[in-house]
């Protein structure tokens, strides 16, 4: 149930950003009926592990990739649903992101057809709304833009910046240091905090959302008990340059927390975290590691280090 909640979150997503409807038919005539996908069916001799398996690498099987027309009869809004099914069966192993540069390379047979499956990627995988984000399934959809033939210098600036943003702090790897500053002016570094977890929550004082996750964090029984014990050390960051709103803000902040602001917005800059879209989770280990990445869900970050022990 919580999966396909997910997916129909992420359907609604879909459609709202694509906003593609169909006209009325002009006469009583019957509308021909859309073409529809359907997924191939793994063999029924496997066990539903194995079956799980055989989906990620045959999903697309039935899939012609060399017709173009189909694009134009399909039902636009059942092809996302049934990508959007393909990205949560991929999510068991988040970081494994070679099926999906499978798909892409066959999916390159032509630029419409390469576009069409972007377009789908980065509403799915892209977009700051999707329950389904994920830069590291995104990031052979952007390298298979860039391999292309079709596109000139102009069209590939925006997958190129992309590309180079999704592949910072990616999951397992060391998340990229900065220096942050308090109020009193001292300053540290994201490296410099001594903890067996950090939860870096970049964020922006008035925000709905950020006010929201600071309140989840709080009311976290788990959480609040690990802040206690010096187990988590949890780092508010503020990225722009207003500091008379951070300062105004500030006394919201939980006092066992680091409120701290980017002196010269370095981080965003030097591009060193995705700040397109605010506020962001990510929580690291004690050698800072990315374990989440770029996340608003509190319950996440707790299942997370449920997991781990």
């Amino acid at each position: 149930m919580k999966r396909l909640s997910i997916l129909l979150l992420c359907v609604l997503v879909v459609m709202t950003s694509c906003g593609r409807r169909r006209k009325a038919p002009a006469s009583d005539a019957a509308a021909p009926q859309p073409a529809v996908f359907l997924p191939a069916i793994p063999p029924s001799r496997l066990s539903a592990a194995e079956q799980q398996e055989w989906l990620r690498w045959h999903y697309w099987d039935r899939f012609d990739f060399s017709d173009t027309l189909f694009l134009t009869r399909v039902d636009s809004s059942q092809l996302f649903e049934a990508y959007a099914r393909y990205v949560v069966l991929l999510g068991g192993r988040p970081t494994d992101g070679a099926p999906m540069d499978s798909l892409m390379r066959r999916a390159s047979t032509s630029r419409r057809m390469l576009d069409y499956f972007s377009k789908m990627a980065e509403v799915v995988l892209h977009d700051p709304n999707s329950p389904l984000r994920n830069d590291e399934f995104y990031i052979p959809v952007l390298e298979a833009q860039l391999r292309a033939p079709w596109y000139d210098e102009y069209e590939r600036i925006a997958p190129q910046y992309d590309l180079q943003i999704a592949r910072q702090n990616r999951l397992g790897q060391p998340a990229n240091d900065f220096r942050y500053t308090l109020a009193s002016g001292r300053s540290g570094t994201l490296y410099g905090l001594d903890a067996e977890y950090v939860l870096l929550f970049i964020n922006n004082p008035g925000c709905a959302m950020c006010r929201e996750i600071r309140e989840a964090i709080s009311s976290s029984p788990m959480l609040t008990e690990m802040i206690e014990h010096g187990r988590l050390q949890v780092l508010a960051i503020y990225p722009d340059e207003d500091l008379s709103e951070w300062r105004a803000y500030r006394d919201e902040m939980p006092a066992s927390w680091i409120n701290a602001y980017d002196k010269g917005c370095v981080i965003r800059n030097e591009l060193l975290y995705d700040l397109h879209a605010i506020p962001a989770l990510y929580l690291l280990d004690r050698n800072k590691r990315v374990l989440v990445k770029d996340s608003v869900d509190v319950a996440q970050i707790e299942e997370v280090i449920d997991r781990r022990g």
